[in-house]
Order: C-alpha cells, then sequence, then structure tokens
C-alpha cells in the first residue's frame, strides 16, 4: 500500500512539473510571437489590432485628453504593451525590436459622481498601433519608418488601417518626443524603475 501511495503522489508531483514547463514554454512561445510584431503585421508590412492585446498584453497607461471647454475629458486612451516590453524598457531604457504598442482610443463620458466630476470612456473610436522596427523591415512602405510601422484603425475594422503615410498621419503628434524613441514615455507608470 505505501508503494502505491508513493508511486501516485510522484505521478502527481511528474504531472505537476510537466504541467509547469508546458505552461512556461507556451508562455514563452506567446512572448516570442507577440513581441516580435508577428501577430501584427504580415509579411508585406500590412498591421492589423491583434484580437488578444486585452488579454496578453501589459498595461503601460492611460490619458486624459482635456474637453475644449475645460469640463472633463473629451477623450481617453488606454495604451498596451505587449509581453516583455516592460521588462526590456527598464533595462535598456529603450523598446526593443519587435515590441508592439496598442492603444485604444475613447469618446469620454464626464459627468458628476459622489467623488466629484468624473470623465470615463465611452464609445471606442479606434486603435493607434506601433511596431519597432529598427531593422527598417518595410523600407519602401509608406507605414514604417523612423524605428517604427505605425496605423490608426476606426472602430468598425481592426484590420484595415485608414493611415496612408505614417508622416503625414501620426508623427506629428509624436515630434515632442522623438528622443524617447518617439514614444511618451512619461505618461507611463510601468516603464518607471
Amino acid at each position: 500500500m505505501k508503494v502505491l501511495k508513493a508511486a501516485c503522489v510522484a505521478f502527481v508531483v511528474i504531472l505537476g512539473v510537466a504541467s509547469a514547463i508546458r505552461q512556461s514554454q507556451l508562455w514563452a512561445n506567446a512572448v516570442d510571437a507577440v513581441s516580435t510584431g508577428a501577430s501584427v503585421a504580415d509579411r508585406d508590412g500590412r498591421l492589423h489590432v491583434p484580437d488578444d492585446y486585452r488579454t496578453t498584453y501589459q498595461l503601460l497607461g492611460s490619458w486624459a485628453i482635456a474637453a475644449d471647454d475645460s469640463h472633463g475629458s473629451k477623450e481617453l486612451h488606454v495604451v498596451y504593451a505587449s509581453p516583455g516590453v516592460i521588462d526590456a524598457y527598464r533595462k535598456d531604457k529603450r523598446f526593443p525590436d519587435g515590441a508592439v504598442l496598442v492603444k485604444e482610443v475613447f469618446k469620454a463620458t464626464t459627468s458628476e459622481m459622489t467623488t466629484g466630476t468624473v470623465s470615463r470612456a465611452d464609445a471606442l473610436k479606434g486603435w493607434f498601433v506601433m511596431v519597432k522596427d529598427a531593422a527598417n523591415s518595410h523600407p519602401g512602405s509608406p507605414l514604417w519608418g523612423d524605428g517604427w510601422g505605425w496605423s490608426w484603425f476606426d472602430a468598425g475594422d481592426r484590420s484595415k488601417t485608414t493611415t496612408t503615410n505614417y508622416k503625414a498621419q501620426c508623427q506629428a503628434c509624436h515630434v515632442p518626443v522623438r528622443t524617447s524613441d518617439w514614444v511618451y514615455v512619461d505618461g507611463y507608470p510601468p516603464l518607471k524603475p
């Protein structure tokens, strides 16, 4: 009987170890696939919004865009980074090649609550996706350059960008942060040590 119990315990331990190793391998493969931008760019450099970013990516932070009438916010931006980006950035102070950033842009609704005037996310307007590309993988594409792939997607279609030229439609907003790799890193607490 003792031998049978010992064999059962050993079997359960082996199953647990095998499961942990398998989970580790699956996570490593997911990190490799996501962090290399493979899940958001096809071989021709066409981007799309990754389906699983809310469950597999890391939250970087959010921004509230003030309303024109100074009452609350008109937009909320919520930004996610592909797995491993935060640790890599903390280590090297730069975004690793293949890093993916996804920004959700919401219309905001402002109302009074017990805590005061509050703005919250309302209707999704769309997504802005950036993929770090230090290798300049798509030199002929007007959506790739300055170390990134850039694309905006309207809320109705996460696979078709409305961006036709990143320099004309995306980069102007990022000029103030050119020295921090075109990203407003000050707004992302997880990137700070």
